[in-house]
């Protein structure tokens, strides 16, 4: 157990990192992500304020979907990404990262343009459940009457799993199909067990309870964002690839001048990915070293579990962050050679 944004939080269970991961690519994994944040934005303004604060277009969305987003600051960098849950047009439902949540809820409030939208803080009132995996459907299916296959990805609905109010989200962090499901904080253990049965946990085949470390290595193969790793408030969207979560076309918000400004210049640096081509394992925040320059930083390495090779992402100067460049990462003083790569290095088969 390792503190993961004022959390205990397990790195791995009995099974270990490399079973979890595998488990989670070809039947199923659940994942106890109940430290993320909640913010829950009601009244008539809700959507115009939202719309304000992150870069993606919430007007857009429709009830019942979900938007990925990010919270700006006015430089065009990160102050979280963030998931957008539209109820109807006056409930907007907010999840953002556990160890940014403060910080949120402060960039928030202290944004707030008028009064007709209220906002609470509801991260105390939720579990959160992420099952995850080609077995998800079946999986939850047994503990549910809602149509599973009807939710479209990034849609959501509610209703009971295993006599539990919920909200389900065909959502997840892995790379996979799956569902994320939002219930009372109090009821978290009876539906994690119920997972766990439904989904024959023990057979060799069964879902796995999974940690931290499964989740790191899942997402980084599906080349999905990490904050305080690849997005932060020193990344602007357009250089971390966010660019399509970034609507410039859409009203005023937060950022928007700047990200403009570099659209229209030209970011000077951009997030790749990379394979090791030579023995050894990058890590966060090795130098990137390109014809004898340390020009770029990892800002998440790994070994890939299901793609059996050595990967991470960094940020390199736009010049060199072209495919197949030649690269090499400074591994505790030893050069390493690698290679660009296109993202995500991952992309289930649909």
């Amino acid at each position: 157990m390792v503190d993961f944004g004022g959390w205990d939080m397990p790195v791995q269970y009995p099974a270990g990192t490399i079973e979890e991961h595998l488990r989670t690519r070809q039947h199923a994994g659940l994942f106890d992500v109940s430290h993320m944040g909640e913010i829950d934005v009601r009244g008539g303004d809700a959507i115009a304020l939202v719309n304000f604060l992150v870069s993606n277009d919430t007007s857009k969305l429709i009830d019942g979907q979900a938007q990925y987003s990010a919270l700006t600051m006015p430089e065009g960098t990160v102050v979280d990404d963030l998931l957008v849950y539209r109820f109807a047009g006056d409930h907007l439902l907010l999840v953002v990262n556990a160890g940014t949540t403060e910080k949120d809820w402060n960039w928030i409030t202290s944004h707030r343009r008028t009064e007709a939208a209220q906002l609470k803080n509801v991260s105390s009132d939720y579990c959160q459940l992420a099952l995850q995996g080609p077995d998800a459907l079946e999986i939850l299916g047994r503990l549910t009457k809602l149509s599973l296959s009807e939710i479209k990805y990034y849609h959501f609905t509610e209703g009971q799993v295993d006599g539990v109010p919920a909200i389900v989200s065909r959502t997840g962090y892995t790379g996979e199909d799956g569902f994320e499901v939002y219930a009372a904080a109090d009821k978290a253990e009876q539906i994690w067990n119920k997972l766990l049965d439904a989904g024959n946990f023990g057979s060799d085949t069964g879902v796995l309870p999974c940690g931290l470390a499964a989740r790191n290595t899942l997402r980084l193969e599906a080349g999905m964002a990490l904050y305080g790793h690849e997005i932060d408030e020193t990344t602007t969207l357009l250089e971390a690839n966010l660019g399509w979560i970034c609507k410039l076309n859409k009203d005023d918000f937060i950022g928007r001048g700047a990200l403009q400004k570099q659209k229209e210049e030209g970011v000077r640096r951009r997030l790749v990915g990379f394979e090791m081509t030579e023995r050894g394992i990058a890590r966060d925040g090795q130098d990137v070293v390109i014809d004898g320059q340390r020009l770029g930083q990892v800002t998440s390495g790994s070994p890939a579990p299901y793609l059996k090779k050595n990967i991470g992402m960094a940020y390199v100067p736009t010049a060199f962050a072209n495919e197949n460049q030649q690269i090499q990462i400074d591994v505790r003083g030893k050069l390493v050679g690698a290679r660009i790569v296109k993202i995500p290095f991952y992309k289930r088969q649909r």
